[in-house]
C-alpha cells in the first residue's frame, strides 16, 4: 500500500508519517516508515530492542531529525516549514512552542530532583505557557490527583518510588494540553510491582479518548488498550493491525517467533 493510499484509510490523522528515514551516519535506523494516528486512537508499537521504535517516537517529536520523509502532526509539518519545493527548519522556539501540543512521557522519569512533584508539574505551563503561579497550581493538584498523587504534592522525587515519579511525570506531560501523548517504554525501569499503578493512568487516559502511541513489551496492555498493534523489525513496520490480529493470529513468521519469546 503507498503511503497516498495508507493516509486515506485514516481521515484527517493526528500524526501522519510518510516515508520516513533516519540514519545515525552510516546505520539506517528507519527504513521508510509510513503511520496513521487518528483521533482518539491507541496504537502501540511492540517490536525487539534496536528495531528503531523509539526513534520513531523522538521523531515525531522532532528530538530527531528524520533523514528523509515527511512527518505531520494535525496537518503541520514537524521540525520545518515548507516553501515551494524547500524545506527550512523552524527556529528553536517555533519547535518548542508546537513540541508542547505533543506530551512525551520516557523510561528514564527525567523529573527535575531540586523539583518537588507539584513544582514540576507547574514548570511548563509556568515557564513555556506563561500561565500565573496560582493557576498553574491550581491545574497542577488536579493533575496530581488525577494519576494518584496529590498526597505526594510536596515530595521530592528522590523520596518518591519508580511507579510514582512516573506518574508524575505523566501528570507533567498533561500539564501543557497535550493533543498527542508518546510513551517510551513508560514502565521498562520499574520494578514488576509497580508497573500496574503506571498502566491503571494510561488506560484511564485512553477511555478518556487521548490519542496515544505507546512503545511497550507490555503485551497485556496492548492487548487489552490498543486500537492497533503495529509491529517494528529492522526499521520497518513487518505487521499491523487489531490486537486480535497482531496477537492472537499473526501473520508474519517474525511476529510469531518475537511474540512466542516474549508471551
Amino acid at each position: 500500500m503507498t503511503s497516498t493510499l495508507w493516509r486515506q484509510t485514516v481521515p484527517s490523522p493526528v500524526v501522519y508519517a510518510d516515508a520516513i528515514h533516519k540514519s545515525f551516519g552510516p546505520l539506517e535506523v528507519l527504513k521508510g516508515i509510513s503511520l496513521a494516528v487518528a483521533e482518539g486512537e491507541v496504537v502501540c508499537l511492540l517490536g525487539p530492542s534496536g528495531s528503531g521504535k523509539s526513534t520513531l517516537l523522538r521523531c515525531i517529536n522532532h528530538l530527531e531529525k528524520v533523514s528523509s520523509g515527511r512527518l505531520f502532526v494535525e496537518n503541520e509539518l514537524v521540525g520545518y516549514r515548507q516553501k515551494g519545493s524547500r524545506l527550512y527548519e523552524l527556529s528553536d522556539a517555533e519547535i518548542c512552542a508546537k513540541r508542547a501540543r505533543i506530551g512525551m512521557v520516557f523510561q528514564g522519569f527525567n523529573l527535575f530532583p531540586h523539583m518537588t512533584a507539584l513544582q514540576n508539574v507547574m514548570a511548563g505551563p509556568e515557564l513555556v505557557r506563561k500561565v500565573s503561579k496560582s493557576a498553574a497550581r491550581e491545574q497542577a493538584m488536579s493533575l496530581l490527583e488525577k494519576v494518584g498523587m496529590a498526597d505526594k504534592a510536596r515530595s521530592y522525587p528522590r523520596q518518591l518510588s519508580g511507579g510514582q515519579q512516573q506518574r508524575v511525570a505523566i501528570a507533567r506531560a498533561l500539564a501543557m494540553g497535550p493533543r498527542l501523548m508518546l510513551f517510551d517504554e513508560p514502565t521498562s525501569a520499574l520494578d514488576p510491582e509497580l508497573v500496574g499503578e503506571v498502566l491503571a493512568v494510561m488506560r484511564g487516559l485512553a477511555n478518556e479518548g487521548m490519542t496515544m502511541i505507546v512503545v511497550t513489551h507490555e503485551v497485556g496492555f496492548a492487548r487489552e488498550v490498543a486500537d492497533r498493534v503495529v509491529f517494528m523489525d529492522g526499521g520497518v513496520v513487518v505487521e499491523q493491525g487489531t490486537p486480535e490480529e497482531v496477537l492472537t493470529r499473526p501473520q508474519n513468521e517474525r511476529t510469531k517467533s518475537f511474540l512466542a519469546r516474549v508471551l
